[in-house]
């Protein structure tokens, strides 16, 4: 994704009887995505969700909570930026011998994803860095705020059997004012669109949801596809940023993207939703809160 419920193929799951609200992204990304229609995707988005998604009783952690996992180890060049400067985030993904890997499987129309969000989750980068030969990713962002950031990188070794998801801390050096989860309802707005959230979650037990988009009161039938589906959800749990990333069931152009999603656990969630209509890539973003299993 330009950018980690048994919810990607993140995307490798999500949230209960939620009490939902909702806030809004600006749109992220790389440009318009010229592939073939996103029901071709549907095998690539089932093998990326088996290691995006984790409930209750997984045999492992959900993504992005290890900075080191099967072998394989997210090493970024330096954890520290300064807040509102643009910067090249560089990082290497070592291999079981300690190297650099430099062949990867794509997916998603990408050979790797990688997602900045700071620990109050109040903002959202997905990204796709470029790949240099010697195994040097690098994408250039800029971080809006200071505080502490977590660094997703979700990606698939050329070979392996099942993709993963590694998470690394970035420190963003400036002015910190700490905020709280934002606080949204089930509805969103983001340049001049409208999406709604329809569907309650439960830890540990597959759930349906489902976003509706339109503009300017009108249903939006007509969605790009990017990364080779109509539309990616990210989601990341509050307290831990533990990382789940979905593609959608249906491969309809809108204005209905559904999901299939397992919450690992009650708690709160922030949601981000991207698609892209008009050559461009929009986030809509939304806070849930499941109850107990």
């Amino acid at each position: 994704m330009n950018t980690a419920l048994r919810v990607t193929a993140f995307t490798a799951g999500l949230a209960a009887a939620f009490g939902l609200a909702l806030g809004v992204g600006h749109a992220t990304g790389s440009g318009p995505s010229a592939g073939p229609a996103p029901a071709t995707h549907a095998a690539g988005h089932a093998a990326h969700a088996e290691h995006s998604e984790d409930g209750p009783g997984a045999d492992h952690l959900p993504g992005g909570l290890e900075i080191s996992e099967r072998g394989y180890t997210l090493n970024l060049d330096s954890p520290f930026v300064t807040a509102g400067s643009p910067t090249d985030l560089r990082f290497r993904i070592l291999g079981t011998d300690g190297k650099p890997v430099t062949a990867y499987q794509q997916q998603h129309e990408k050979e790797l994803h990688l997602i900045v969000a700071p620990r109050d989750l109040s903002t959202f980068q997905h990204l796709h860095p470029t790949l240099a030969a010697d195994g040097t990713w690098s994408a250039p962002t800029a971080v809006p705020a200071a505080g502490e950031y977590r660094v997703f990188a979700d990606f698939t070794p050329a070979g392996a059997a099942e993709g993963l998801t590694l998470g690394a801390d970035l420190h963003a050096a400036g002015d910190l004012r700490p905020a709280p989860l934002p606080q949204t309802g089930r509805t969103a707005t983001v340049d001049g669109y409208t999406v709604t959230l329809t569907g309650d979650l439960t830890p540990g037990r597959s759930s349906r949801l489902t976003l509706n988009v339109s503009r300017d009161g009108k249903p939006v039938t007509d969605l790009q596809p990017y990364l080779g589906a109509y539309g990616h959800l990210v989601a990341l749990r509050a307290g831990d940023l533990a990382y789940l990333h979905v593609h959608p069931d249906t491969s309809t152009p809108g204005p209905e993207i559904a999901f299939t999603t397992t919450a690992p656990s009650a708690g709160s969630y922030r949601l981000f939703l991207d698609f892209q209509h008009g050559d461009t890539v929009h986030t809509a973003a939304f806070t849930v809160t499941t109850g107990q299993a």
